[in-house]
């Protein structure tokens, strides 16, 4: 099963939602910090509304302990990106697969870029928008993962 990763995320309703949507498929969730926000926050409770007692979710301080975490754990680091060099429905997902996104303003930082296996892009008319909300692109990301790997869980 793929593992989904916020790094710095912002916006505690886009958070929430994601955990919601991690919630629905089984999926983990890694939180990297800083985070814009407090996990208490009550945005980020509304929006992953009673569903936060079923994520699997991990904090982690910084990247550099995120990057430990996912080390000791293996899997490939698969960042999703306005940068991207290939589509995300052309990857061949594997179930260690980690899915990073970066923060609703920055996205992910080059540093972190750099460091990863490979770099996706979801495609879009970038002549109308920079990106897109960051609860969708996870979404997009995380299900296409999903369908490739039979991965839907049980209803």
């Amino acid at each position: 099963m793929p593992r989904l990763v916020l790094v710095n995320p912002q916006i505690p309703p886009n958070t929430g939602n994601v955990a919601r949507t991690c919630a629905a498929t089984n999926t983990p969730l890694d939180l990297v910090g800083p985070l814009g926000f407090e996990l208490s926050d009550r945005y980020l409770k509304r929006a992953g509304l009673d569903y936060w007692p079923h994520v699997n979710l991990t904090v982690h301080d910084d990247w550099d302990a995120f990057a430990q975490h996912q080390q000791a754990l293996g899997g490939r680091t698969i960042a999703f990106s306005t940068s991207g060099t290939c589509r995300y429905i052309d990857l061949d997902y594997q179930p260690d697969d980690w899915l990073l996104f970066g923060s609703e303003t920055d996205g992910l930082p080059s540093t972190v870029l750099a460091q990863c296996t490979r770099v996706v892009a979801i495609p879009m008319n970038r002549q109308a928008v920079r990106s897109l909300n960051l609860s969708n692109s996870v979404a997009i990301g995380l299900f296409e993962a999903l369908r490739q790997l039979d991965g839907w869980p049980a209803s």
